[in-house]
């Protein structure tokens, strides 16, 4: 104990081995259901299911293993939502390109991803974000978050005439949602350890009693990873014309990253006094190494999540939170159907429950200078809205920056602000 103590700085963080650990647990629990999900897209695509499941994983454990032992975040990583939709109905089936040059997309964009954390600009970047729009970002994940744990639970469902709607109040899975989050407010209240997990385990477990679950077991073979594992094709990428899509899933995985990280640093403590984030140099190279490993595998994009803030919520502080989560997902390999039995109504309630803590940010806005908040709260408002991270930050960026330019406040628009500003006007301009 004493020995991962010093190695992780568990106590100078203030938290516990046995705090981490169940903290890990709470975040691979939020966001195990990527290893049922990932291979379902990704097949679409008419990629190997099992070979796929076995790569999600695999980029999960090494992603998180680099990110927990390395930059020492209490970060996880894994193929990234909306990211796997854009590789597979956007570049393959969308534009006709095979899959294989789709990888290659993927690889040369975490190579030059890998590129950006290197020369520090990356960093720079991200310790450059104005405090507001810091906050925004922060808060508009959070209300990013309710929404795919409403949508998961189906409390919030499609509907044509007004885009979204309110599903079945008697439905089974929606009430188990309901009760699992009621439970996990009155837990952490009481100060109950593990309240998150707790939640979840209770609310499956009645789901399988009840049948509205499907327990699938616990033990099963492992799939061959054969029909994936370095079937990326880079000179496809380059005669194909796919520069565009390599800048593309650059531009969503940098923003989708910086927003997460920012966001947890908040949450987790390592905003120093200067407002720099600590440490953010090692995360970002950790989540770009992320990205090359996967797609040599056989996956999409991999990329810190924010379900990460489950475990910090339940008191994570450290690398040893996300160590825990690689050494989860590991396990998924040999018991894969223990973990996909895990039904999305249980998780689903942590998402929303840790969205309420994200929220928070929202007190610290400036709320006296129209020109900081105005701007912050479009990004937040249009992250759950427009269902993309990414979409948010771009245009809250080219906001600040035009009415930071415009109102004729000129040394408050930084080189980063308007870098990020260009770089969104690029991306919808050419993208």
């Amino acid at each position: 104990m004493r020995l991962l103590d010093n190695y992780f700085g568990i106590s100078a963080r203030g938290s516990t081995v046995g705090t981490e650990i169940l903290a890990g647990l709470a975040t691979f629990l939020t966001m195990a259901y990527i290893i049922v999900v990932n291979p379902a897209i990704l097949s679409k695509a008419g990629m190997d299911f099992g070979a796929v499941f076995v790569a999600t994983v695999l980029a999960a454990v090494i992603g998180t293993a680099i990110m927990g032992l390395w930059a020492k975040w209490p970060v996880a990583l894994a193929p990234g939502m909306g990211l796997n939709a854009f590789f597979a109905y956007g570049i393959v089936l969308g534009m006709g390109h095979t899959w294989q040059t789709a990888l290659g997309a993927v690889f040369l964009s975490g190579v030059l991803f890998f590129a950006l954390s290197l020369t520090g600009l990356r960093e720079w970047i991200i310790n450059s974000i104005p405090k507001s729009m810091k906050l925004g970002i922060g808060a508009g994940i959070g209300f990013f978050l309710a929404i795919i744990g409403l949508k998961n639970a189906g409390i919030v469902v499609d509907n044509p005439a007004t885009l979204v709607g309110f599903g079945d109040p008697s439905s089974p899975a929606v009430l188990l949602a309901g009760l699992g989050f009621v439970i996990m407010v009155v837990l952490d209240r009481r100060n109950v350890p593990g309240s998150i997990v707790i939640s979840i385990l209770l609310v499956s477990i009645i789901g399988w009693i009840t049948g509205v679950a499907d327990f699938q077991g616990i033990a099963g073979s492992v799939p061959s990873i054969a029909p994936t594992f370095m079937q990326l094709d880079i000179s496809g990428v380059i005669t194909g014309g796919m520069i565009g899509v390599v800048f593309a899933l650059l531009f969503v995985d940098f923003f989708d990253t910086a927003g997460t990280l920012t966001s947890v640093a908040n949450v987790a403590g390592k905003i120093d006094a200067d407002g720099k984030v600590e440490g953010i140099g090692r995360a970002v190279m950790s989540d770009s190494i992320a990205t090359v490993s996967g797609s040599v595998l056989g996956t999409s994009n991999t990329t810190s999540y924010i379900e990460s803030g489950a475990g910090i919520k339940q008191g994570g502080r450290t690398g040893l939170t996300a160590v825990t989560v690689a050494v989860l997902f590991l396990l998924c390999l040999g018991f894969a159907p223990l973990a996909q039995s895990i039904p999305a109504f249980a998780t689903a309630p942590a998402l929303i429950f840790v969205a309420t803590h994200f929220s928070r940010n929202l007190v610290d806005l400036d709320w006296d200078d129209v020109t900081e908040y105005a701007p912050a709260m479009l990004a937040a408002i249009l992250m759950p809205l427009t269902f993309s991270i990414a979409e948010g930050i771009a245009i809250g960026f080219i906001a600040y920056a035009l009415i930071k330019l415009l109102s004729g406040r000129f040394s408050e628009a930084n080189p980063a602000v308007l870098v990020v500003a260009v770089l969104g006007i690029l991306h919808y301009a050419f993208g």
